[in-house]
């Protein structure tokens, strides 16, 4: 039997790559995503051999996220031995007194309360399996403040302290948890930011080469694959013409 990875915001970005990764290595998937639409389109681009469940939630709904995973078929909770915690995202980009309360709310949902209500439905069913691994998709926004990010950046340094507290949370339970941080990559990222405005988002990525979805799913299955002694705690990795979190080659 074939092991399952479970992967949030799986309709497009970092969670499709990974999705089709995973999939050519011979991995079952749970994908979660808001878009039915493109979850049923993404499945039916797989090899046909790869057995995939649609769990179409938005991770804010915290009755949703259970009752997907209640869904699911005991033959794959048993064989559940990866979750990627990749929904997030960024709404807006100004000074804080000029933020909006619903992008606020939004990001705060998604990123963090998202994140635990998934985290908290799928823990037991690791524990009861013996061991698995976590991974929380969070941003060099985690790492470090820049100019407008404010409370995005906050939301990812919220992911990054809860990658540390997990790990130390479930050490005895052998379940590994990866908290991966980004730096620039071009998906719908910027388009969500800026709330669909495809020229600012494209200026975001205007004269050098960012990191794409694909360097991320790779990344991912590096992380996934080392032997059971050994946990990559936490990994950032940037485009080469990326510093810092704003600090690009000129």
């Amino acid at each position: 039997m074939a092991k399952f990875i479970f992967i949030t915001g799986a309709s497009s970005g970092f969670g499709e790559a990974t999705a089709r990764l995973f999939a050519d290595k011979g991995f079952g998937l749970v994908l979660m995503a808001r878009r039915k639409d493109k979850l049923e389109s993404l499945v039916q681009a797989l090899p046909r051999k790869v057995e995939a469940h649609i769990l179409v939630a938005d991770v804010r709904d915290q009755k949703a996220v259970s009752a997907g995973v209640d869904s699911l078929p005991s033959h794959v909770t048993k064989n559940l031995s990866i979750v990627i915690n990749n929904a997030g995202l960024a709404v807006g980009k100004g000074a804080i007194d000029q933020g909006l309360i619903d992008d606020w709310d939004r990001m705060v949902d998604t990123n963090v309360k998202g994140l635990l209500y998934v985290s908290k439905r799928i823990i037991p069913i690791l524990k009861e399996n013996g061991s698995g691994h976590i991974v929380n998709v969070a941003s060099i926004a985690g790492k470090e403040v820049y100019p407008g990010g404010n409370v995005y950046c906050a939301t990812k340094h919220a992911v990054d302290a809860l990658s540390r507290a997990m790990r130390i949370d479930l050490v005895d339970h052998k379940i590994k948890v990866t908290n991966l941080a980004p730096g620039a990559a071009e998906t719908e990222f910027s388009i969500v930011r800026f709330k669909g405005d495809t020229e600012k988002a494209k200026s975001v990525y205007s004269g050098y080469d960012p990191l794409v979805a694909k360097d991320i799913a790779e990344t991912l299955w590096f992380i996934c694959t080392r032997p059971a002694h050994v946990n990559i705690n936490d990994l950032t990795l940037m485009a080469t013409a990326q510093a810092s979190a704003a600090v690009f080659a000129d």
